[in-house]
């Protein structure tokens, strides 16, 4: 891949290690956040800038990679914002996890700029941030995906354009679903196990072995385990995800009920002070209620 210029806005515990993976693999890096650079960054070849706008007016791709629909709004149309740098054939990409319809009214205001737009939220949280192993979903055309595909490799392994604008968020969306009702599913299967006297630990060995086998069980079973619950994947976002799936759901006449029901157990969570907490920790809404921790001895 020849040399590209490329812009980062949003250097948190995902966007930080996916910006470092532009800079180690060669490419003119602009990086702009609205806290302190991280280290590595900060003394690596990514050159910083002031504003958002300042990133779009020096790269040709610019990627976004913050917490909420608000702050992707903010940052791309607000003063200093990436569309006021933008130049026609310029490629916007915005990779956090935000609304859907929100989404398509991000990208239409971007093509009457002349720009290309792609929604590609990930999955994999830090660890496949910072390995380079994470879930991208796509929505946007088929040609602009082409193009940004290379730069995609460099952060990630499952590249799928899903269709047009908006669908890599609703793919992302579906996912949170799945990934919130199996922690909940792992969390409930041992904290059962756990409390009617079997160890956790060798339960978690067994069934990793048949169909209950799963990345969560796997990684967040562990946690829950070992009581290991620093992000990882905060709960406060994850509760955000969560809303835009039920709030999607009225919209659409859709009953999710269990959907409904992993948001509570993560508000609980929230309720005890852990908004901050990885989201494995829902496991401890249900300890609470058992007034039992799992490994705790029965």
């Amino acid at each position: 891949m020849s040399k590209l210029k490329l812009g980062f806005v949003g250097l948190g515990i995902m966007g930080a290690p996916m910006a470092g993976h532009l800079v180690a693999a060669g490419h003119e890096v602009f990086i702009n956040t609205r806290s302190k650079i991280p280290e590595e960054l900060a003394n690596s070849s990514a050159i910083t800038c002031s504003t958002p706008a300042e990133v779009a007016s020096k790269a040709d791709i610019i990627i976004t990679m913050v917490p909420d629909t608000p702050d992707v709004e903010k940052v791309l149309f607000g003063e200093n914002g990436i569309a006021s740098g933008l130049s026609k054939g310029k490629i916007v990409v915005d990779m956090s996890s935000i609304s859907p319809i929100s989404t398509k009214e991000f990208a239409q205001k971007i093509n009457t700029l002349g720009c290309e737009y792609l929604d590609a939220p990930v999955s994999g949280g830090q660890l496949g941030a910072k390995g380079a192993t994470l879930t991208i979903m796509v929505g946007g055309s088929a040609a602009c995906f082409s193009k940004v595909k290379p730069v995609f490799e460099l952060m990630g392994k499952n590249i799928t354009l899903v269709g047009e604008n908006g669908a890599g968020q609703i793919t992302k969306v579906a996912n949170q679903i799945i990934v919130a009702l199996n922690i909940e599913a792992v969390a409930e299967a041992l904290l059962f196990a756990s409390k009617a006297g079997a160890d956790p630990a060798k339960v978690r060995e067994a069934l990793m072995g048949g169909f209950a086998s799963s990345k969560i069980l796997e990684v967040h079973g562990e946690r829950m385990i070992k009581r290991t619950f620093d992000p990882g994947f905060r709960i406060e976002l994850h509760q955000k995800d969560l809303n835009l799936a039920l709030s999607s759901a009225k919209a659409l006449g859709v009953s999710l009920p269990n959907t409904a029901n992993a948001q509570e157990l993560l508000n609980s969570c929230t309720a005890y002070g852990g908004k901050a907490w990885d989201h494995s920790a829902m496991v401890k809404a249900l300890e609470k209620m058992a007034n039992f921790e799992i490994g705790q001895k029965a």
